[in-house]
Formats: C-alpha cells, structure tokens, sequence
C-alpha cells in the first residue's frame, strides 16, 4: 500500500475509511459542514497544512465543491492540493436511495480511483512502511503514550487535555488523532524529551 506525506481533508467517516483502503497515511474529516463552526479544529488543520501540506478530498456534488472553496479561503490555500474524485452516476452499497445530484461521493470509489485522483493531484508518495511524519524515523507509538501515563491510566485523560492545551491542539481530540497529530508535528525524539 503507497504512503502518502500529506494529510488528506474528507468530508466524513465513510469516505476516511474509504481512503484508508486504497493508500496509507493520515486521513481527517470535515464532519461536513461541522468544520466552519469548529475554531480549534481549523487551527489544527492550518499547523498540519505548515507541516505536511494537505489534500482536500471531497465529493463532486456541490456541497463538496462548497466546502472545498470555504476551507481553501480558511486555509489561505497555503500548502494545501486538490484532488478530484470523477463524476460517476450512482449510489453508495449503505445507501437506500441516490444522493440529490445522483452521483457517487468519496466513499463508492474504488481504491483505484483514490489512488488516482490523489496522484493528479500531486501527492508525495514514500516507500510502503516508511513513517510520512519525520523522513523515516521512528513514530510516536501507544506504547509511549502508555508510558507517558498519556493513555490507560485513571489520570490519562486528564493528562492529555493538559498536553493538548498547552500544545494548542483541540481538547476532544481522540487518542487515536492525539497520536497522529503528535507523529505529524513532533518526532519521536522530541516527544520522549518532554514537549
């Protein structure tokens, strides 16, 4: 599976895990329309735009195409591509009807298709089991939250807040996110050195 260095923008759940199947790297959702409301995930997502350049992947339907345009003017367009899904008539396996225009979003791609779209768009591809975060060193693990008594401790949670505030990330980022967001804007280094 190709690794790709930026982070790609999705509209919601289905299309992540969606592109998720056709390449590896680090996939965040817009939650739709959520995104312009939500002040704390904007500023994450112009930090990772400075550190990795983001790809913003939405469906061909005008809702995709306005939130394209609205996180294009938020993002200042600085560090940040454009891929394109084809207009392709149909409905998604979940679905029991059509979307309004009738067309297949993010999620009723094929891998192919991702894959493709995300190479005219000008993805940076690395080798398969190559870290995207820090040209190759070592991630950031659960193991090193564990340690950290970031994660599976009564206090974790608490401890995480306190790091995500004082790092100005969002407060309701997941554990999962937390890590990612660390392997993008830290190295494993810098993070055992106590950010």
């Amino acid at each position: 599976m190709r690794v790709v260095q930026e982070v790609i923008i999705v509209e919601g759940r289905y299309d992540r895990h969606t592109v998720l199947n056709a390449i590896s790297g680090t996939v965040f959702e817009t939650s739709g329309f959520g995104i312009f409301s939500d002040k704390e995930k904007l500023a994450l997502l112009r930090k990772l735009a400075e550190k990795r350049g983001l790809i913003i992947l939405t469906d061909s339907d005008r809702a995709g195409f306005f939130i394209r345009g609205r996180l294009r003017g938020m993002l200042d367009g600085k560090n940040v591509k454009h891929a394109y899904i084809p207009d392709i008539n149909g409905c998604e396996k979940r679905k029991t009807s059509f979307s309004k225009e009738g067309k297949l979003g993010v999620e009723g791609m094929s891998a192919e298709v991702i894959l493709n779209a995300l190479e005219r768009a000008g993805a940076t591809f690395s080798d398969e089991g190559e870290n995207p975060h820090h040209g190759g060193t070592e991630p950031i693990t659960h193991a090193d939250l564990f340690l950290a008594g970031l994660s599976g401790a009564d206090s974790s949670a608490q401890k995480r807040r306190e790091l995500l505030r004082r790092l100005g990330l969002p407060e309701r980022l997941s554990t999962s996110k937390f890590l990612d967001v660390l392997n993008i804007l830290y190295t494993r280094e810098e993070f055992l050195a106590g950010l």
